[in-house]
């Protein structure tokens, strides 16, 4: 503030000088300006009085000093001229000062040099005898009397700059002096200008209110605190920089980060791979998850972004014990995978079988429905065991998926080829549209969700029905929709539609051989490819099933 006042009172003493010195030169420039013009008037009627009584003979011995004579007839011929020869000059009968003399007795004009450092002034008397007499001076300009000022005008700019800022500084001083020695912890008690006394009244207000609220967080942190204390879950709160605000005992524990860990970024202290990824990625806004093995046990980390206008203001970090659960999914995956494994070797004896009857081994008159039932029932399980097969890779993340760059239209044109023959059978007319997109994903698995969606569409459809593939660039998303003109899913059976081996209609799905889990493994497809589901459909209506699948993946987090 200081700074403030002392640059207010140097730029106003400043502006108030220059003003005054430029109105000085200014008026002392006209005043000298309109002296010499009244004395070239004066001179110029004293030399037409003596040329009037002298005639030529004035000339004789003449010594004009500054002032240059013409001597003019009536037509504006050069009679005389003390610069140059007259029979050598122009007529001058169209000059201002010569035409008003000529019309009035006396005129006067000003012309400006060849330069800007002088102008030329002229003074015109008509003789009684109808000539002319005219004397010219030069003048000089402000420009030209500029150097000549620069030396008093720099001592007085030197003398009184320097002054100004004496008083300047002086003056700043006395007016923050007592702004400086405000006591801010007592506002009513001080005695200073009475033009802040509002601003002062003010503070004490917000004080008192910054108090009544510092003491409500007080009590809401000790609440907080005692609360995440005895959780069993590991909590930890970080501003968006990463710095630790908030930690309780359970997470000190698990990530070894004592208690004044708090105001230290946590990947300082921990320093793990893991962590790492989804604190950055909830720091960007949004949700990460990941497992780490902690002292022999499985901990589920979940990052989640804390929002404030729109923007990611920091992260919320809960840590869950999920031992159990793992061992619980790990038995789940392995009983899949061993069941499915035992079970395809009898089913490809069942089906060898079921070949030998088709062939003629048994009684003719049995052979051919029973060995065909056989065999379906055959390629069912088959088809059963392998979905399952698809299932368990699926449970197990994202850890072995290749993302690469993949053209939509070519990868759903080359799911729906395989599918011509059954739909030819049903007399289903199979189309592929839309944008030409590119994405980056892992094309099998894209390939399965289009695959699926159209094979349920298929055999859930009617006879002469369609199912159209329709591929959309929706800007940083693509999305494949496969609609059909089938049965059509009721509202209240939407939501399960996902679930393993559920189907909305068992009786059509023994016919065409449904194995129920098609839509599974779109669902897990999708959740690997971050992607999202849509489901439309109308009760013998048709059902549109999209998929908005993101064109460049983030980095997968192993689950």
């Amino acid at each position: 503030m200081t700074k403030r006042i002392f640059h207010s009172i140097c730029f106003t003493a400043t502006a108030v000088i220059t003003a005054s010195l430029v109105m000085t030169v200014l008026v002392l420039y006209s005043y000298f300006a309109e002296v010499h013009h009244d004395r070239l008037e004066s001179q110029t009627k004293l030399t037409a009085h003596s040329l009037a009584n002298e005639g030529m003979s004035f000339f004789d011995g003449l010594n004009a000093y500054d002032y240059r004579v013409t001597w003019i007839a009536a037509d504006g011929c050069v009679i005389y001229d003390t610069s140059k020869d007259a029979a050598t000059m122009e007529n001058h009968a169209d000059r201002e000062e010569v035409a008003e003399a000529m019309e009035n007795g006396y005129g006067e004009s000003s012309r400006a040099s060849s330069t800007l450092t002088e102008r030329l002034i002229y003074s015109a008397q008509r003789l009684p005898d109808g000539t002319i007499v005219r004397l010219s001076c030069s003048q000089f300009t402000v420009f030209s009397l500029m150097p000549k000022m620069i030396l008093p005008l720099v001592v007085i700019i030197v003398f009184t700059g320097g002054l100004s800022l004496f008083i300047a500084y002086r003056l700043s001083k006395k007016i923050v002096k007592p702004l400086n020695e405000l006591d801010l912890d007592a506002p009513l008690h001080n005695t200073v200008y009475s033009e802040i006394m509002p601003l002062l009244e003010r503070i004490d207000a917000q004080q008192n209110e910054l108090k009544h609220h510092a003491e409500t967080l007080r009590k809401k942190q000790n609440e907080f605190n005692t609360a995440t204390e005895n959780m069993n879950e590991g909590l930890i709160v970080l501003n968006n920089k990463g710095i630790i605000l908030s930690i309780n005992r359970k997470a000190s524990e698990l990530l070894s980060i004592s208690s004044f860990g708090v105001g230290k970024n946590l990947l300082e202290l921990n320093r793990s791979g893991d962590l790492r990824v989804i604190v950055e990625t909830a720091s960007g806004g949004e949700l990460a998850e990941t497992v780490m093995n902690i002292d022999g046990l499985d901990y589920h980390f979940s990052a989640s972004p804390v929002f404030s206008d729109s923007e990611a203001a920091g992260v919320a970090l809960l840590i869950f014990d999920i031992t159990d659960k793992e061992k619980a999914e790990q038995m789940r995956r392995e009983f899949t995978a061993n069941v499915s494994h035992e079970i395809k070797t009898p089913l490809h004896a069942i089906s060898g079988y079921a070949e030998i009857m088709q062939n003629g081994l048994v009684k003719p008159e049995d052979t051919g429905e029973f060995a065909g039932r056989i065999y379906s029932e055959t390629q069912r399980m088959i088809t059963l065991v392998d979905d399952i097969i698809k299932l368990s890779k699926l449970d197990e993340g994202a850890n072995t998926l290749m993302f690469e760059e993949m053209k939509l239209l070519d990868t759903a044109n080359s799911a729906v080829q395989r599918l011509e023959q059954p739909a030819a059978e049903m007399k289903i007319n199979l189309s592929v549209g839309g944008d030409d997109v590119t994405v980056i994903a892992e094309p099998q698995l894209v390939s399965g969700i289009v695959y699926n969606l159209c094979d349920n569409a298929i055999k859930y459809n009617r006879e002469n029905g369609s199912v159209s593939v329709l591929i959309k660039d929706c800007g940083d998303y693509a999305q494949i929709s496969v609609s059909d003109t089938g049965i059509g899913i009721p509202p209240d059976k939407l939501d399960r539609i996902f679930e393993r081996f559920y189907r909305v209609d068992k009786s059509r799905s023994k016919q065409v051989g449904g194995t129920g889990l098609g839509l599974s493994i779109v669902k897990h497809s999708a959740a690997l490819l971050n992607a999202e589901i849509e489901v439309e459909s109308v009760v013998k209506g048709g059902t549109t099933i999209s998929v908005r699948l993101p064109k460049k993946q983030r980095q997968q987090v192993p689950a």
